[in-house]
């Protein structure tokens, strides 16, 4: 019987970086399920560069209800790897700890949930298990949008108030809340030339100016109430500003200079206002103005009945907020929704990711728990007992 250090270390080895296509890791999954007996969804796609993605959701058993499990299989690039003796898609198990790109973010996480559904394997449904693994979280929550917009599964879910896990990393607290995000790209041309000449326009003068009405902008969102949101830690949007001019050399002048900006919206606070800002402080100064991404905020009552219903599978006695962000952020439409996953976000994107095969292990318990719960038939017409975090 596979365990979930068995399924996270399988899932390690396929190198599904965004960039790439995630049809190879996407079909293991889809194995994996059918192994499991759960029929098959597939949601596909072509990117933005024209890469083939594809999402793959699984039912187990009939009717609706029951519970529902999202995660994602592409991970962030690991160009920076720690350890020279083994890659990143490698899996090597040290100290009590399994190494490898994605291990904590998330497929140690998908591995929990089909450790947990293979545990149970033969035992009797009084209500359906659905797990949905997406593409391109790290890279734009494409794949959540297809599923959201084409998935009849989803849709099933959605009808049917299945009681929703989003996977992510929360080690194994319930998460209620977490920010948004909304990304920009601004662009100034110029014309390249030998900048011993008058010939020449170098973009990032023109883009100066630009510059200095965001860092005005910054300044008012970290010191402004109105801007933030105190449920949030940090309870400001973390405005982020990136330049790039991709000079080959000192003594040319720049053609194009672009300017990336990244804030995490929150809940009740309307960023419409501040991406207006965005746009007329480009237009005033001639650049071109990109919205790239936008996400919503999520968040949930945190004294709604499944909320405080999840906290009986957690060692926390309250539920909290994150200032990352997940695929629930297209999840929207999931009445019964909140983060909750193995591992510590800490870990995830280092150049040495890791999760405890102590989280392996209580991650499958977690999610064995909740499938006894709230799909399997009571043992006897005895509710099955609570599994209790150390």
């Amino acid at each position: 019987m596979p365990t979930a250090l068995d399924y996270a270390s399988e899932l390690i080895e396929f190198d599904s970086v965004s960039s790439k296509s995630n049809v190879p890791v996407s079909e293991y999954v889809e194995y994996r399920l059918q192994q499991l007996k759960f029929e098959i969804e597939r949601v596909e796609y072509t990117d933005g560069h024209g890469v083939a993605k594809v999402n793959v959701l699984g039912k187990l058993g009939s009717g609706t209800g029951g519970m529902a499990y999202f995660g994602h299989t592409d991970v962030v690039p690991a160009l920076d790897w720690k350890f020279a003796e083994h890659g990143p898609f490698t899996p090597t198990v040290r100290e009590g700890k399994l190494y490898g790109r994605g291990s904590t973010d998330m497929k140690g996480s998908i591995a929990c949930m089909l450790a947990a559904v293979t545990e149970l394997a033969g035992r009797p449904l009084q209500a359906p298990v659905y797990l949905c693994c997406t593409a391109d979280e790290e890279s734009g929550m494409h794949g959540a949008a297809q599923v959201q917009k084409n998935s009849q599964l989803f849709r099933e879910i959605v009808q049917g108030h299945s009681r929703s896990i989003v996977g992510e990393p929360t080690s194994l607290d319930v998460v209620h809340g977490h920010k948004g995000g909304c990304s920009i790209e601004v662009t100034a041309h110029g014309i390249a030339a030998h900048s011993s000449s008058k010939s020449g326009v170098n973009a990032n003068w023109k883009m100066i100016p630009f510059l200095a009405a965001m860092k005005q902008l910054n300044e008012e969102l970290e010191t402004d109430p109105k801007w933030q949101n105190t449920k949030f830690n940090p309870p400001t949007m973390t405005m982020n500003l990136g330049i790039n001019d991709h000079n080959p050399a000192v003594n040319i002048t720049a053609a194009k200079s672009i300017c990336t900006i990244y804030f995490r919206a929150m809940p009740d606070i309307n960023t419409d206002p501040i991406l207006e800002r965005i746009k007329s402080a480009a237009e005033a100064n001639g650049l071109e103005y990109v919205l790239t991404f936008r996400a919503t905020p999520f968040f949930r009552d945190p004294q709604t009945t499944f909320v405080q219903e999840c906290l009986k599978f957690s060692a926390a006695s309250q539920s909290r907020t994150v200032a990352y962000g997940t695929d629930a952020a297209h999840f929207y439409e999931l009445e019964n929704c909140v983060i909750l996953g193995p591992g510590n976000i800490a870990q995830a994107h280092t150049h040495d990711e890791w999760i405890r095969l102590e989280d392996l292990a209580q991650g499958t318990q977690v999610y064995r728990s909740m499938l006894e719960s709230w799909c399997l038939v009571p043992d006897g017409g005895q509710n099955p007992p609570q599994v209790a975090l150390a």
